[in-house]
């Protein structure tokens, strides 16, 4: 009889602890499912551990580390190049996570890439939220010490043929919710509106120096709120 009582207490426990994990478990998956993935797209003479802070931020704020995906490529190619590593990088995520679409969250030149593939490789499909940072959206004069240099730096001079033509028509194509953050004294952007988007949510964030707009914490909060 008291055989019989154990086996059926440690049944129980076996049953309940099971159903506690399963919960877990569940409770786990629907916190991710919130969150989209966020990709990082950094700018020219960076890479990835610009994002280093931002991540941090994010963590702080509950998303997990497969959520957040800063990488790097080489600037100086063509930002035509970089835009299809880029969806290259997206389709993996998408993969690895599950996740219907992404948030793309990008600084200075990363945002010329980005938009050539939402405009040009069918990124609209599988992008929620597209926010940038000191976004050179439509060039800038600063870009004339490197342009003879690298491709993607002539690609980001005022006048270009790649600005005319990735501005040509709508600037902000598809569903995606398309936000850029800028500041009044951002010294590599001429003019400081150039990082402007026509059809976006368009922030200006006050004197913010253009290397501290993607790690700014009183930013990330605004970047973080139009995500979410």
């Amino acid at each position: 009889m008291h055989r019989r009582m154990r086996r059926i207490a440690t049944a129980l426990a076996t049953v309940t602890t099971t159903l506690l994990l399963s919960l877990s478990f569940s409770a786990t998956s629907a916190r991710a499912a919130t969150h989209n993935p966020v990709v990082f797209v950094h700018g020219l003479s960076s890479s990835s551990s610009s994002w280093d802070e931002w991540v941090a931020y994010f963590k702080a704020d509950g998303y997990t580390a497969s959520e957040l995906h800063a990488w790097s490529y080489d600037w100086g190619q063509s930002n035509v190049t970089t835009a299809r590593q880029l969806q290259t990088k997206i389709q993996s995520v998408l993969a690895s996570t599950g996740a219907a679409k992404v948030d793309v969250v990008v600084h200075s030149m990363g945002a010329l890439s980005s938009r050539y593939y939402l405009k040009n490789l069918g990124g609209t499909a599988y992008v929620d939220d597209f926010v940038s940072t000191a976004g050179v959206n439509h060039g800038t004069t600063v870009a004339g010490w490197c342009r003879w240099l690298y491709t993607s730096c002539n690609e980001m001079y005022t006048g270009s043929s790649f600005l005319t033509a990735l501005n040509s028509g709508d600037e902000t194509p598809g569903s995606v919710s398309y936000a850029s953050y800028w500041s009044n004294c951002d010294d590599a952007l001429t003019p400081d509106t150039t990082a402007i988007l026509s059809g976006a949510t368009n922030v200006e964030v006050g004197c913010v120096s253009h290397t501290d707009m993607n790690n700014d914490e009183g930013i990330y909060e605004q970047v973080r709120a139009f995500i979410a």
